[in-house]
């Protein structure tokens, strides 16, 4: 990678280069350029459509997106760190110009956008991103005739606060985190006035069954009744990756005296 005089120049410190047609010396790995970090402070834009990517302000990067959690940056050598585990390699970096490569390899060009600071409204970087999950309690009641006997199920899909982080590559091609909130699904089944079961599910419950990977940024989407046979009752739990078409189902089956079984489906 070719690095310009001024380039050479920021990085004086970091680096601990001759010149430019110099050898560098090896730097200490851990040393952060701070000079570099005063050159990121301001809002840049995407180089081909001028749209607002983030701002860099004091030790933490903001993203335009609003489900994006905001995350703490620095400059060591000529890598960009985001967060614990982001890292880009810068190829270009001047007080206007920032250049450096995507997890995909992809060449990503900013540019620093005075203007573009002025017009932003105060709360268009929030240090609290927008969290997309229920505002309310989902309910679903059903009734079931089984070998003449009457049941009711009830199922409540109920809004936490337990976050759920994802990490995902955004219209920009960074790779953000994006934080949501998990739900807790609440089924009962009675028999006329008897209750015969009745438990909340969390998304913990379905670990072993669904890669673990996978669960922990998954949320537990929903459960739905399915049929009724001599085995009991079968419900059908779904955990979703938000965001993508991506879900696991499990099913649930509650027998006619209250005991529970479980299996993934395929």
């Amino acid at each position: 990678m070719r690095i310009s005089c001024f380039l050479t120049t920021l990085f004086v410190v970091a680096l601990l280069t001759v010149g430019c047609g110099g050898s560098p010396v090896a730097p200490n790995a851990q040393e952060e350029s701070r000079e570099a970090k005063q050159l990121l402070q301001g809002v840049w834009t995407d180089e081909d459509t001028e749209a607002v990517a983030f701002r860099m302000k004091g030790d933490s990067v903001y993203y335009s997106d609003s489900t994006s959690m905001p995350a703490s940056f620095k400059v060591v050598g000529d890598t960009l760190y985001i967060g614990d585990n982001i890292r880009y390699a810068i190829e270009k970096h001047t007080e206007h110009v920032l250049w450096f490569k995507n997890q995909r390899g992809e060449l990503m060009k900013f540019v620093k956008d005075a203007e573009a600071a002025k017009e932003i409204s105060p709360t268009e970087f929030s240090s609290a991103p927008k969290i997309l999950t229920l505002t309310e309690v989902l309910k679903r009641d059903t009734v079931v005739t089984y070998n003449g006997e009457r049941y009711h199920l009830y199922v409540a899909i109920n809004p936490t606060k337990y976050k759920v982080v994802r990490h995902v590559v955004n219209d920009d091609g960074l790779e953000v985190e994006n934080v949501y909130y998990d739900n807790i699904i609440h089924l009962s089944v009675y028999h006329g006035a008897t209750s015969i079961f009745s438990r909340d599910f969390r998304k913990q419950f379905y670990g072993g069954k669904v890669p673990a990977n996978f669960l922990s940024q998954a949320i537990l989407n929903d459960m739905e009744y399915n049929k009724t046979d001599d085995k009991g009752f079968h419900l059908l739990t779904s955990l979703c990756a938000p965001d993508e078409a991506s879900c696991y189902q499990v099913e649930v089956i509650v027998d006619f005296k209250g005991n529970m079984t479980s299996r993934l489906l395929e």
